[in-house]
């Protein structure tokens, strides 16, 4: 049984109906070959949704109802969480709920309306900005690791699972093995990334081709965590609110404004349609004001007669 002493992301259940009915599900995400972020996404999510339960004396998966789901997400509210913290744990309840009743554990689908997600405009660096961020960085490595983000638009989890002959230091070309969804792909990193990585490879002690691209200090490969690291302590010094996803989305705004096609931008992001690309490509102030400068109806009435 999962100790929740061990760690916040395991959730301990004495019901062995809804233990066996969990442990089936976890199972199926790993024959489906799920990452291991993506299992312990289900593990925090509805793990802790099925420990709630119990703790409702719910001791049966046949037993859940929406009206569990939505009391659960409720509290989660109440918590003041995020809007995509709670519809993350929504999504991921349901995806559950749906198993456990094609699977036969629930005689009926339990069905609830998904947590509304406002749309807000998401933190994108400027030009500026990167250029500041990079100034402030104070190791080979972490220049690396800004300019290989900003650059490829890779995700933190492709980042660090890069080791060096992933690389085509002659072409750029960025071969990521497995992306969201376990799907491969390449991106592109330019010379002036391929020379900082050079520069970060001569200083490491562990730099053969099958070693990991970013290291720790004793050359294993880097976690999550260790990234997140480095960008709260560049946020310290430089008041940026910077994330790795906020690179991502940096590397969509300035590809764009460089000129870059969108499909081939689809492309890079490893998206199946261009709807996420339009989704990053959220329109900055800058950006409006440029356009309206350039395409004014009333500012342009004399051309357009």
């Amino acid at each position: 049984m999962l100790n929740k002493t061990k760690t916040l992301q395991k959730c301990t259940l004495a019901s062995f109906a809804l233990y066996d009915a969990y442990t089936d599900f976890i199972l199926s995400r790993q024959a489906m070959q799920c990452t291991a972020a993506t299992l312990e996404f289900y593990k925090y999510t509805a793990g802790k949704f099925l420990s709630w339960v119990e703790s409702q004396s719910i001791t049966t998966p046949q037993e859940i109802t929406a009206r569990h789901a939505r009391a659960y997400l409720a509290e989660l509210t109440a918590r003041k969480l995020s809007d995509w913290t709670i519809n993350d744990n929504a999504r991921a309840i349901r995806t559950m709920l749906k198993f456990f009743h094609a699977e036969g554990y629930m005689a009926a689908p339990v069905k609830f309306d998904m947590p509304r997600v406002d749309k807000k405009r998401l933190p994108v660096l400027t030009a500026d900005e990167v250029g500041i961020v990079l100034k402030v960085c104070k190791s080979a490595r972490d220049k690396a690791v800004i300019l290989l983000l900003v650059d490829t638009g890779l995700r933190r989890s492709e980042a660090i699972a890069l080791n060096w002959n992933d690389i085509d230091f002659t072409t750029g070309l960025v071969t990521v093995k497995r992306g969201k969804g376990g799907k491969a792909r390449s991106v592109v990193a330019g010379a002036t990334t391929r020379r900082a990585l050079l520069a970060y490879r001569r200083i490491l002690s562990s730099n053969g081709d099958s070693m990991p691209l970013i290291q720790s200090k004793t050359g294993t490969r880097f976690t999550g965590s260790g990234l997140l690291a480095i960008f709260k302590r560049i946020r310290k010094i430089t008041g940026i609110h910077i994330t790795p996803h906020s690179l991502r989305r940096t590397f969509v705004i300035l590809s764009l404004r460089a000129g870059m096609d969108p499909l081939h931008l689809q492309a890079i992001l490893g998206h199946s349609s261009l709807d996420m690309v339009q989704h990053y490509a959220q329109m900055v102030d800058d950006d409006l004001l440029q356009a309206h400068k350039t395409y004014s109806p009333i500012d342009n009435l004399a051309r357009l007669r």
